[in-house]
């Protein structure tokens, strides 16, 4: 498995949207609200996502999950884009930590949000600011 990049995304991506998160009851509206950005349409009860934002969900929940079960709220999502990839990114304010990828832990046991992640994004990356450890993970715009 290839390692992390370490650095942040482009300087020249666009947020598109900001989400915020103390606990793990946002994470449904999330990945609903993700889905209308993505798209632009509205997710309703029991409608599966097209490849792309399902993607995007997917990895946006599991990383948001990591984030607030390790880190210190709260847990901030963004959605970024630059030319033709869509650009997520999520930030928690623990600084005593970098991201690591664990492949020794039994399947079930959790922690593979990062390698996740690996497995379906284009790119995955991390950086930290003065105040917060960030994950970004890039995805083509389709």
């Amino acid at each position: 498995m290839a390692p992390l990049l370490t650095s942040p995304p482009p300087p020249e991506a666009i947020e598109l949207r900001r989400w915020e998160l103390a606990d793990p009851a946002g994470l449904r509206a999330l990945r609903a609200s993700l889905h209308e950005a993505v798209t632009g349409e509205e997710l309703l009860d029991g409608q599966s996502l097209d490849e792309v934002p399902e993607l995007i969900a997917l990895v946006a929940t599991e990383l948001a999950t990591n984030a607030l079960k390790h880190g210190i709220p709260p847990t901030v999502i963004r959605l970024l884009t630059i030319d033709e990839s869509l650009i997520l990114d999520v930030a928690d304010h623990d600084l005593s930590t970098i991201p690591e990828l664990s492949d020794t832990r039994p399947m079930g046991a959790g922690g593979r949000g990062l390698q996740i992640a690996m497995a379906v994004s284009l790119e995955v990356g991390w950086y930290a600011t003065d105040r917060t450890k960030n994950i970004w993970a890039s995805f083509p715009r389709r």
